[in-house]
């Protein structure tokens, strides 16, 4: 059996496991006797790159079968500042996981900035490894570099987040509608664009500091970025009809 290594988003750890994605997801989300329940969100990590990383002596010796032949799910490796350590490169497809288990794969790409508009107003979920969700007027790209790059007091090693969808508020805050929207708190979003669009000296808005732990995939705009000044990988999210052909028992289940 071979040994796959992830890194997990929420919360953040580096996990060892005899599991293939997909079953790995599955063990995430429901847990072995299916009485877990909670979504996931973990990369593939490639093993060869991080070898001076981790202790390979240790990760060959607690990461085998269990004595009655069954692949062991999980072993932990790291649970501190690990996205920090990974490099970049190392980071291979990233999946998303239900609360019952359904896994979808995103592949990664690197991120065309020529394709990005500017002007409009973007909703970021930062997901590792702080969690606040982030009014900003800046492009995804600017957005990572502003966080990454010590131009400003916080400084962040990297980032990992995903966009979410506004729609006309993206360019009508006070009055654009919010009839696909299903955030809690659209009152104070509102707010948050409003002074962003209002404060040419203000690039971001805290809209809400803690974060749930669950991701509403329907929400999703353009997908997940991962990256470091000017370096970024993006993981395109497919649109619900797109979906819907691509894995029906993921979108079923969101």
């Amino acid at each position: 059996m071979s040994n796959f290594i992830y890194l997990t988003a929420t919360p953040e750890a580096l996990i060892a496991s005899m599991l293939p994605p997909l079953e790995f997801g599955a063990y995430l989300s429901t847990g072995t006797k299916k009485r877990n329940k909670g979504q996931a969100i973990f990369f593939e990590v490639d093993l060869d790159k991080i070898e001076k990383l981790i202790d390979i002596e240790s990760l060959n010796r607690r990461c085998v079968p269990k004595a009655d032949g069954r692949p062991k799910s999980s072993v932990y490796l790291s649970v501190y500042k690990v996205l920090e350590l990974i490099p970049l490169s190392a980071l291979k497809s990233l999946y998303l996981t239900t609360d019952t288990g359904h896994t979808l794969e995103l592949k990664k790409t690197q991120y065309n900035t020529s394709r990005e508009v500017l002007g409009k107003l973007h909703l970021f979920q930062e997901l590792c490894p702080v969690t606040p969700l982030v009014a900003s007027e800046l492009t995804p790209s600017a957005f990572v570099k502003r966080l990454t790059d010590g131009s400003i007091p916080i400084v962040l090693p990297k980032l990992f987040f995903v966009e979410l969808i506004l729609g006309e508020l993206a360019s009508n805050p006070l009055t654009g509608s919010v009839e696909q929207l299903p955030y809690s708190n659209i009152g104070h979003l509102r707010d948050c664009l409003e002074i962003l669009k209002g404060e040419y000296e203000k690039h971001m808005k805290t809209v809400q500091r803690v974060y749930s732990g669950s991701l509403l995939y329907r929400t999703i705009e353009s997908g997940f970025y991962v990256g470091a000044k000017d370096e970024v990988l993006f993981y395109p999210y497919p649109s619900l009809t797109e979906l819907e052909n691509l894995n029906y028992e993921f979108f079923r289940s969101i």
